[in-house]
Order: structure tokens, then sequence, then C-alpha cells
């Protein structure tokens, strides 16, 4: 599977994975790292955010920002 989001694209995170037992990060992240698919081909990205630090999150996760926040 190819990545849909580009090195240094800014996105924000899905509310999705509270589901999974943790609290998202709200806010715009840039995608600093594409990183290569799992066992089951999908992909992750390693994101940054100024008042959030450094973290690792799945494709599934990443919703993209529309024109207006750019």
């Amino acid at each position: 599977m190819s990545h849909k989001y580009k090195l240094n694209q800014l996105i924000r995170l899905t509310n999705t994975s509270a589901a999974k037992g943790y609290l998202a990060s709200t806010g715009i992240f840039e995608i600093t790292r594409l990183m290569p698919a799992d066992q089951t081909g999908q992909v992750s990205y390693r994101v940054k955010s100024s008042a959030f630090g450094e973290r690792a999150v799945s494709e599934w996760q990443i919703a993209g920002l529309a024109a207006a926040y750019l």
C-alpha cells in the first residue's frame, strides 16, 4: 500500500483512537517521516506538533486539512 499523505504535509488526527482506549491529541500536526507498511499492509507516519510533540500514527488515524486551514 502506498502512502496517501506526503512528507511535510499538515494533517489533523481523527478522534477514532479514543475508542482504542486513549485520548487522541487534537490540533495540527506535520508529517516528518513516512514509515513502512506493517504485516497487514497499513502504512504509518511520524508526525509532530509544537503543542504535543512527536508520535507515530497509522494512516486510518489521519484526516487531511481543508484548504481553509492552510
